[in-house]
């Protein structure tokens, strides 16, 4: 049985900037960062999810622009923004897309 060609239509090519990324990860882990990896953005962000770790206990809390974003949504809509939305970004952000 002959085997069909794949194709490869389907593959986005990753950005500059994830690329970047996962190369900084894969120094600083000291782990290499496979070749068919670096050829398609959805394998590519799977990879960097597997081997990222957090820098700081900080890393989990929302951007300063996301906070912001929040509050004059908040504003507009005169609501308060829940407290814990403060202390974890997802939840900032599930918090921004509801309420936009």
């Amino acid at each position: 049985m002959p085997t069909l060609p794949t194709n490869d239509y389907h593959r986005l090519p990753v950005s500059e900037k994830q690329l970047r990324y996962a190369r900084s990860i894969a120094t600083r882990a000291a782990i290499d960062l496979p070749r068919d990896v670096m050829e398609d953005r959805r394998a590519l962000s799977a990879w960097i999810e597997r081997h990222k770790t957090p820098v700081s206990r900080f890393d989990a809390y929302p951007s300063s622009r996301q906070v912001a974003f929040a509050e004059r949504i908040a504003q507009i809509k005169r609501q308060e923004i829940p407290h814990e939305c403060f202390r974890d970004k997802s939840m900032m952000s599930r918090w921004i897309d509801s309420n936009k």
